[in-house]
């Protein structure tokens, strides 16, 4: 099986040489905003697929879907706060952004990879809120991913219990 670290490379690969050329023809900014759209929606779409993956939409079913992204050693966390209401860890290495400045796509892995987290939890869940102020990829020494549940009754877990 592919990892989601060899996905994402295979991915930048393709992309990194396509988006040189819209960048040259369109200018960064533009290049950027279509990109931005157009990995969201694949994010929030990759969100409900997990959801169903993991058979269901609580934080404990994004625990196991975040050991995925995991694999092949793609990032080391640091986990802080695990509850059925509240998940926070940070990322102290993260190998989607060695490999995005090893292909020399710093400028765009962002956009790739780190954008894809808030439309992924709205894909996921809609009642998880998600913060992170940093990211590695963006120079910080960690990235900080903070989950929190706002409201029980949109998880999967509850909705069955209430039938």
């Amino acid at each position: 099986m592919v990892t989601l670290l060899e996905q994402r490379e295979i991915e930048a690969k393709i992309l990194g040489p396509i988006l040189r050329a819209f960048a040259a023809e369109l200018g960064e900014s533009r290049t950027r905003e279509i990109l931005a759209g157009v990995i969201r929606q694949l994010a929030h779409d990759a969100g409900c697929a997990a959801a169903e993956s993991a058979q269901g939409n609580t934080l404990t079913h994004l625990q196991a879907t975040i050991e995925r992204w995991r694999g092949g050693n793609a990032l080391s966390l640091e986990v802080l706060q695990s509850s059925p209401d509240r998940l926070e860890f940070n990322v102290t290495r993260c190998a989607f952004a060695e490999m995005y400045r090893r292909l020399g796509l710093s400028e765009f892995g962002d956009l790739l990879s780190c954008s894809r987290d808030a439309a992924m939890i709205e894909g996921f869940n809609p009642a998880i809120e998600f913060q992170r102020t940093q990211t590695l990829l963006g120079g910080a020494s960690h990235c900080d991913f903070r989950y929190r549940l706002r409201d029980s009754a949109a998880t999967n877990e509850s909705t069955e219990s209430a039938d």
